[in-house]
């Protein structure tokens, strides 16, 4: 990792640093739309050139992470436990 991030860099890692936080904190929700928003956000950089090519290719590694973990992650998936 570089010192010096840009600031799309920087607007990416505060959404992540969001979606961590959440799934720390158990809100699903939220998490989900975290995870929606990066996705947006790095579709919108890549579109507009913003990014450099390694940080795209990071940031799309990152996200790509993220779905996988995140299948099934919400709380209508959630099973009682009083059943």
């Amino acid at each position: 990792m570089g010192l010096f991030k840009s600031k799309a860099e920087k607007e990416l890692d505060s959404i992540i640093q969001s979606l961590e936080m959440n799934m720390a904190n158990n809100y699903k929700d939220n998490a989900q739309a975290n995870l929606k928003e990066l996705g947006e956000a790095i579709g919108t950089m890549k579109a507009s050139g913003v990014l450099k090519a390694g940080a795209l290719t990071k940031y799309e590694g990152i996200l790509d992470g993220y779905r996988d973990k995140m299948k099934g992650y919400t709380h209508k998936d959630q099973k009682p436990y009083w059943h």
